[in-house]
């Protein structure tokens, strides 16, 4: 349901919550995370952001109300994240106005903590996190949150892991057998070929469909064998290394050649959960976080299988949002101990009961999926939901590749991915061209890029 939310800034809402955020960044040694320090005056304030996506709020302040309760030296205060998350959480830093607990992801969550803006959790994990809780997070995603220089500047919020979702009705219609946990890219291919259907010279329905963007084509290349950062040195491009460009070529080929998926144009540009929703195409690659929107909008049949294996590997997409600490805070203990009932199981349960949100923690895999088949009796009936979580299981999950400066390298990339895969009007040789404006990036100094590249998984 949606929820009415005060128009104050984030300037306005520190100052009225009487939380002074301002201040460098506090050294974490030497202190004891685990017992917040209270104040004379009354129990320390602070402020967290997070989504503001209509069925996050209520449960944002139901699970503050339990954890205030709990924590009487503590008073933690919501407020949504900021229409444009990435540019106005980084001037906030940078004029000491940021919450003193917040949610990040993908390449921005990084940039704030190379630029010194977020705390490291090194202390705090070692002294108060036994080895049984780090375990229980996917090693790919939990590795993803550290810097290059070593320091830690997040934890998983949750585990969106990217799969293979397909319509039964219309492979039953096709006497296509459903895809397995041992299909590789050419029984894809095969099965695509199977169920695209034409009418004259017009496709009316498409075998598969990928979102084309940045981590998105990256499962792909990954899947070859390939990169787009050189894992030697985050300064290098290779995205137009032999296997990279293999892999694009082999998305290419299936638009362009074979015809057996579309383009956005061709779905009416509408997002490729809604084209597979509509019925226009058999499979789609999404995550798990499509999961509860899909299972709302369709009327077939739907299936999961884990994402099919490259040539060169089997690789899965796990999602970098994350939990960190605002390094300017005055209450770095007490964040600390709000940050951990973030973390928690109770919390992650919270998520996954409300929008079907994979936990980021293997031990609530199926805490979740009876969450799914209590509200979706009929419809997950079936449903194979631990092929979602088979790469967090088996170790084989991978995050989106970054560069030590993402300042415009997604628009770079983009527009050529437009010009290549929605238009068909560059070779995939044309990639060469953006490794050299990516790389040219490289030798300046960012501090945090425009905008997010990430899907809204909400």
């Amino acid at each position: 349901m949606d929820v009415e939310t005060p128009k104050y800034s984030r300037r306005e809402f520190l100052r009225l919550a009487g939380v002074s955020a301002a201040g460098a960044a506090l050294a974490a040694c030497g202190l004891n995370p685990s017992s917040p320090t209270p104040r004379k005056s009354g129990p320390v304030q602070l402020v967290y952001s997070d989504w503001r996506t209509p069925w996050f709020p209520p449960l944002a302040q139901a699970m503050l109300a339990e954890f205030n309760a709990s924590h009487p030296n503590i008073r933690v205060f919501y407020t949504p994240d900021p229409d444009n998350l990435a540019v106005k959480m980084t001037s906030d830093m940078a004029a000491g106005t940021a919450p003193d607990v917040f949610d990040g992801c993908c390449d921005f969550f990084q940039a704030w903590a190379n630029a010194g803006s977020v705390l490291d959790l090194r202390p705090y994990v070692q002294a108060d996190l036994d080895q049984a809780t780090i375990n229980d997070w996917s090693q790919a995603q939990y590795n993803s949150f550290f810097t290059k220089d070593g320091k830690q500047y997040g934890l998983p919020k949750y585990h969106g892991a990217l799969a293979l979702f397909f319509n039964k009705d219309l492979f039953d219609t096709a006497k296509v057998e459903y895809p397995t946990y041992s299909w590789t890219h050419d029984d894809y291919l095969a099965a695509m070929k199977k169920l695209t259907m034409r009418s004259g010279d017009q496709t009316v329905q498409w075998g598969s469909m990928f979102d084309p963007s940045w981590d998105r084509i990256q499962m792909h290349v990954n899947g070859w064998g390939g990169h787009y950062v050189d894992p030697n040195d985050p300064r290098k491009c290779a995205m137009s290394a032999p296997p990279a460009l293999k892999a694009m070529d082999w998305l290419r080929a299936r638009i362009w050649d074979d015809k057996v998926m579309p383009t956005l144009l061709d779905v009416g540009n509408v997002s490729t959960r809604q084209a597979f929703i509509d019925g226009k195409i058999a499979m789609v690659e999404d995550g798990s976080w499509a999961l509860k929107d899909i299972l709302d909008g369709t009327t077939f049949r739907v299936g999961v299988a884990p994402f099919p294996a490259g040539p060169q590997r089997h690789v899965t997409l796990a999602s970098t949002d994350g939990f960190g600490i605002y390094a300017g805070t005055k209450h770095p203990e007490a964040a600390w101990e709000f940050l951990k009932f973030l973390i928690s199981k109770d919390y992650g349960r919270a998520m996954a009961k409300a929008a079907l949100l994979q936990p980021s923690r293997s031990s609530l895999v199926q805490d979740w999926a009876g969450f799914i088949r209590q509200g979706y009796p009929n419809k997950a009936k079936d449903l194979d939901i631990d092929a979602f979580a088979d790469g967090q299981v088996k170790g084989y999950s991978v995050t989106a590749e970054i560069f030590s400066n993402m300042v415009g390298v997604h628009e770079i990339a983009q527009t050529k991915w437009d010009q290549i895969f929605t238009l068909g009007k560059a070779p995939i040789s044309d990639m060469a061209n953006v490794c050299r404006e990516i790389e040219t990036i490289q030798q300046t100094h960012g501090v945090a890029p425009v905008a997010c590249d990430c899907e809204n998984k909400t």
